[in-house]
């Protein structure tokens, strides 16, 4: 069972609104601890705020993390180009895909939404997080 993905914004705020008040997820904690985060991620730190982020209270959800940890880097580096790539692919989530869309585009987040509908008459799209990660939105799970 999958547990989080984390993602380190350049813009840690705008990535907390997009996807709060744009996709929807809620806070399930936020904080931030005073340690050195080399042995685990590998990279020196001094500090690391960590947010946790699910659309389910339920403590074994699995959730997204935004990680700042306080160094500048992934506010110096390139955004991703949007598009599929090596690495992380995309971040996906089931919700009601149109509200979700009308819900980004009045935040002004997401990018131009490519929407395509399922074979069960539902919607899936993807948009684009202020980091340049695709998103992929699908109303409904997919069965195989």
């Amino acid at each position: 069972m999958m547990d989080h993905v984390g993602l380190c914004p350049a813009d840690f705020d705008a990535s907390l609104r997009f996807y709060t008040a744009g996709i929807g997820l809620t806070v399930k904690f936020d904080v931030t601890l005073e340690m050195d985060m080399q042995g685990l991620l590998g990279v020196p730190t001094e500090r690391v705020r960590t947010v946790f982020l699910s659309d389910s209270p339920a403590p074994d959800a699995s959730s997204l993390e935004l990680l700042d940890l306080y160094d500048g880097k992934a506010a110096a580096e390139q955004p991703r180009s949007g598009v599929p790539q090596r690495g992380l692919t995309l971040v996906s989530f089931h919700v009601p895909v149109k509200e979700t869309l009308a819900r980004l585009a009045e935040l002004g987040l997401g990018g131009e939404p490519r929407l395509v509908p399922t074979p069960r008459g539902a919607f899936a799209a993807t948009v684009v997080d202020p980091d340049g990660v695709v998103v992929e939105l699908v109303d409904a799970p997919v069965s195989f």
